[in-house]
């Protein structure tokens, strides 16, 4: 569904949980998610800690690890029986910084979000026509909605118009037909688009209704990719305290950009 007045559609939103895509390969992302979990803890690790923060079975984290390591991403401390990544991974490191910035300062904005605000506050990227959320903050909302890796379809949710708001007509209209988004109703949607401009946010229901989120592009300061910030909370409360939750958000972005 869109936003609130007039641009208020019967828009369908898809959402996919992590892991439901028939390209995934399990290996794959399980060597993803140790090196993740080596850059929050930033601190070598035995296999048994690695199995039990990543909810490993104990062979497979083995298996996983010694694959790693014969590979050169990882290498093994044969007197403390710990790994930790290789020097081979420091170009790639050293891109991400580049890319992101090197002092947190996603991730502490969505911490200082979530504290002043209460709410779920996430951080997503386009994903083909979907949203996909890289990082939250907050506990779970209905129906898990709150992962990394999951996928809100692009039309119709408030993610998704803060994106579509920030990109030109014509590439709107590119991802419309791509998403075979009706025609007669994109007047609605450039309707709703051009409220999120000039408001700043976009703002719509998810979950029947009882879910309420806002959302707002994030101005490319250093990051190569395309980000949106969005926050969600029950519906009655987001909805009865909408002007102070927009003015939170645009107070984050703009203590990011100073």
């Amino acid at each position: 569904m869109a936003g609130r007045g007039e641009q208020q559609q019967d828009w369908p939103i898809t959402v996919k949980p992590p892991g439901e895509g028939r390209n995934q390969s399990r290996s794959a992302t399980r060597a993803l998610d140790v090196l993740e979990l080596f850059g929050q803890l930033r601190r070598p690790m035995r296999a048994v800690e690695i199995a039990r923060r990543l909810e490993l079975h104990p062979s497979t984290a083995n298996q996983l690890l010694k694959t790693m390591v014969e590979s050169a991403h990882l290498v093994f401390d044969a007197r403390t029986k710990a790994y930790l990544p290789s020097p081979r991974l420091a170009l790639f490191g050293g891109w991400i910084t580049q890319c992101y910035g090197s002092d947190e300062r996603l991730r502490q904005m969505i911490e200082r979000l979530h504290s002043a605000s209460g709410l779920v506050v996430t951080l997503t990227t386009p994903n083909d026509l979907f949203m996909q959320v890289v990082e939250f903050a907050g506990g779970d909302l209905q129906a898990a909605s709150a992962q990394r890796g999951l996928r809100v379809s692009m039309f119709g949710s408030a993610i998704g118009a803060a994106f579509l708001s920030s990109v030109d007509g014509e590439e709107v209209e590119r991802l419309a037909h791509r998403a075979r988004f009706p025609e007669t109703e994109m007047p609605s949607l450039n309707a709703w688009l051009e409220r999120v401009r000039s408001e700043g946010y976009a703002d719509g229901p998810s979950a029947h209704g009882t879910i309420w989120s806002l959302a707002s592009p994030l101005p490319p300061v250093d990051q190569n990719a395309p980000l949106v910030i969005g926050m969600a909370g029950p519906a009655e409360l987001v909805c009865n305290n909408l002007p102070e939750y927009g003015e939170l958000l645009h107070t984050a972005i703009s203590q990011r950009e100073s």
